[in-house]
């Protein structure tokens, strides 16, 4: 899958709507989430940290909110912050800002809260062994490529 526009559409009536993606990294393995019921899509698929930006609200602090709410991981467990973005993919009735986040943390212990069932340290090799949201391969590869970048 290649990576979404970096600009939304010239023209659209569509809503923008911004969200942001966190893959949580420790070593060579990351997060994986199984969503549950209770979210509004994707339920039962694995994926990443996300969540909606709050009108005005700064993407990396948005990030590190969503951290803390859905693994109880504090912002000083945080070693480095990786950016990409935005990117703008096209949903039938909407149109994301996504804001795509790495970040390296110096522990594995979590609390999930209700937007997850279960969660998983993987090495991404092993993406294809679970069900993931379709845009988690190409987010964790340009992700872990800016890293090695520098």
């Amino acid at each position: 899958m290649s990576l979404p526009p970096s600009s939304p559409p010239a023209s659209s009536n569509k809503k923008i709507r911004p969200v942001i993606s966190c893959l949580l990294k420790h070593g060579e393995e990351v997060l994986i989430l199984k969503r549950s019921k209770h979210v509004g899509s994707f339920q039962g698929y694995w994926s990443c940290i996300s969540g909606y930006l709050e009108a005005g609200e700064d993407p990396q602090h948005t990030a590190y909110r969503e951290v803390f709410e859905e693994t109880q991981l504090q912002e000083s467990t945080i070693l480095e912050t990786i950016y990409a973005g935005p990117f703008y993919p096209e949903a039938e009735d909407v149109i994301f800002e996504t804001h795509w986040f790495l970040l390296e943390t110096n522990t594995k212990e979590i609390t999930l809260d209700w937007e997850h069932d279960e969660c998983r340290w993987v090495i991404p090799e092993k993406f294809s062994d679970y069900q993931v949201v379709p845009w988690l391969p190409t987010l964790t590869d340009h992700l872990f490529a800016k890293r090695s970048a520098g």
